[in-house]
């Protein structure tokens, strides 16, 4: 059975991920890229769809043990689990090496104190569970293979079959250092070079060692902010620089419910944010390989711009059900692919231009494909704004007019205005002011409630929207304005949970509302650190920071996020680590820092 969502710990090698449970499974993997099919799907079914548990031995029929304690390495991606037993003290340290050549989950067994028996089981089951592969001996070495795929799985210890599953049984002592590695290699192909596991660790810890020096947030909470950094780095397609939302598919934002998406694909949105917080970190060539991977996949058609594409910038994205999984703690349906690919999302122009004009102001080398995109998204915008679409949310209701979506396409421009007053592009200038004064007024006039004093979800409508808390983050009004404060007061008292966080927007309980679907949600957790972002900009500071500190009381004991909070349940829910909490966790860190807003 799948543990908690927080129970789970990330590994990856920027291709792909793996989630290891604190009884030291790996519930879930996706060979040989984040989307691709996976070979271990126990997170959304059970044993009988793929793990490899590592840890010590129990009986028959008892529940494997979980870890005392586990940590990641100093500022790292090595992942350290310790079990305490009455025979001793072991550790096992998971990680996966930045890939050159096969990628590889390695996974090292050392005794720390007495003699502790331990063991290995590798059940392998190809296509999200469903395929059984072929498992043999080659030249001393086990392989799995089915269709397409080979896993090679290496050991120095003896192993053994036994109901479709490798194991191995060994003791290990003080001292002891015992590797275990799997390998994925296109099954046409020779086998992989065999693994050199030490090497791999030390070369690993290098990598990420090195690659945080270049942090240059130096602020009190560095410690959540180099961590989510660090996630948001393992979540980066490397071949490519698409940034995945998250790398899991399904994990439920309403446990046992159908609210259950496939997050595995470049949301032009989320990495847009996420290449925002990675800027004013230091990390410039992170952003300059996300906007080569925007130029590649929006190529010369940005009229047809998706609001998400594959890792690679591929548009088909077609969803499907997995019929076989029974879904995470009953979850259903699982799905892969996602349907949303093709909506009409008029706020993703404002984001991709936000995410251009920031890269052109932090001195980003100029690229003049970007310029000239930047234009052709504001002439499609010129025609269109005035359209309704689906929204920040992907409702899969009716479409309306959002409010949140005509404030970016305000974005959109008035970047656009900045980047021409620079010098650095040609457009209809005086034309497209009067465009922005335009979208600003319509706004204002049509989506605000003069008697609530509150901006609304969408034109006419009743409905409150946490996207609305970037209207002053965004510089469309300035914090001071009264519709502003009036709009934050608005949804604290109509989005909050009994614990103070905050939700997108209503979802009417058990019946189809807005978008499209039945049942519940927990708290967005971006839309709360959107809370705190706009309490310290109008001025209460100490309030913004208690619900900050707050919400890093959420995270996981290794600071890892998922999408939402269960009030209800006292868990994180939805897909997990989830990019979109762990961008604004930095944005808002950054924000208490410049006030002063901190304790101690």
């Amino acid at each position: 059975m799948a543990g908690r969502i927080e129970d789970y710990a990330l590994i990856g090698d920027m291709q792909t991920a793996a989630l290891v449970c604190r009884d030291g499974t790996v519930d879930w993997l996706c060979l040989p890229r984040f989307d691709s099919h996976a070979i271990f799907a126990g997170l959304l079914g059970t044993g009988e769809h793929g793990f490899w548990r590592m840890g010590p031995a129990y009986a028959p029929g008892a529940e494997p043990p979980t870890a005392a304690r586990r940590s990641y390495r100093g500022d790292s991606l090595i992942l350290e689990s310790e079990w305490d037993t009455p025979r001793g003290t072991v550790r096992v340290i998971d990680f996966m090496p930045p890939r050159d050549g096969a990628p590889q989950v390695i996974r090292i067994v050392e005794g720390v104190s007495g003699r502790v028996p331990m063991r290995s089981e590798l059940r392998m089951r190809f296509s999200y569970g469903r395929v059984v592969p072929w498992v043999h001996k080659h030249e001393g070495r086990t392989v799995a293979v089915a269709g397409p795929d080979s896993v090679w799985f290496d050991t120095e210890v003896e192993t053994y079959g036994k109901a479709l599953t490798t194991y191995a049984d060994f003791t290990v002592a003080p001292g002891d250092r015992i590797a275990f590695t799997i390998s994925w290699e296109p099954s046409h192909k020779e086998p992989p070079p065999l693994p050199e596991p030490e090497q791999s660790l030390e070369a690993t810890e290098d990598f990420w060692r090195e690659w945080v020096e270049h942090c240059t947030y130096h602020g009190p909470y560095r410690e959540a902010v180099v961590r989510s950094l660090i996630t948001l780095k393992a979540l980066t397609y490397a071949p490519t620089g698409g940034i995945v939302a998250a790398p899991t598919t399904s994990l439920p934002e309403d446990v046992g419910g159908v609210r259950n998406w496939d997050y595995r694909y470049t949301w032009l949105r989320d990495a847009a944010i996420t290449l925002s917080s990675l800027l004013r970190t230091g990390y410039r060539e992170e952003a300059r390989a996300w906007r080569e991977w925007l130029l590649r996949a929006v190529a010369g058609d940005p009229e047809n711009l998706q609001i998400m594409y594959g890792i690679a910038g591929e548009r088909e994205l077609g969803e499907a059900e997995l019929d076989w999984l029974p879904g995470y703690e009953g979850s259903t349906p699982v799905r892969v692919g996602n349907g949303a690919a093709h909506q009409l999302q008029l706020d993703v122009y404002g984001e991709v231009t936000e995410a251009l004009h920031l890269g052109h102001m932090t001195g980003l080398a100029r690229n003049d494909y970007a310029s000239v995109l930047q234009l052709k998204l504001i002439r499609y915008l010129e025609d269109h704004w005035q359209e309704p679409d689906e929204g920040i949310w992907e409702v899969r209701g009716p479409r309306r007019h959002f409010v949140h979506s005509k404030v970016m396409a305000w974005v959109a421009v008035d970047r656009t205005i900045k980047l021409i007053e620079s010098g650095d592009a040609d457009g209809p200038l005086e034309r497209w002011k009067q465009l922005r004064d335009d979208i600003h007024r319509d706004v204002c006039e049509k989506g605000y409630d003069k008697e609530r004093n509150t901006f609304t979800q969408s034109y006419g409508s009743q409905e409150l929207d946490a996207s609305l808390l970037l209207i002053p983050q965004m510089g469309f009004l300035p914090p001071d304005d009264k519709r502003v404060i009036g709009t934050i007061e608005a949804i604290q008292r109509e989005l909050s949970t009994s614990d103070g966080f905050i939700l997108r927007y209503p979802t009417e309980g058990g019946d189809e509302g807005v978008d499209g679907l039945p049942g519940d949600e927990g708290a967005f957790l971006a839309c709360s650190f959107w809370m705190a972002d706009d309490l310290a900009m109008i001025g209460r500071v100490d309030e913004a920071r208690r619900l900050f500190e707050k919400l890093l009381s959420l995270r996981n004991d290794l600071g890892l996020l998922a999408e939402e909070w269960d009030p209800r349940l006292q868990r994180q829910v939805g897909n997990f680590p989830q990019a979109f909490s762990h961008v604004p966790l930095i944005d808002t860190a950054l924000r208490l820092t410049a006030s002063g807003a901190y304790g101690g």
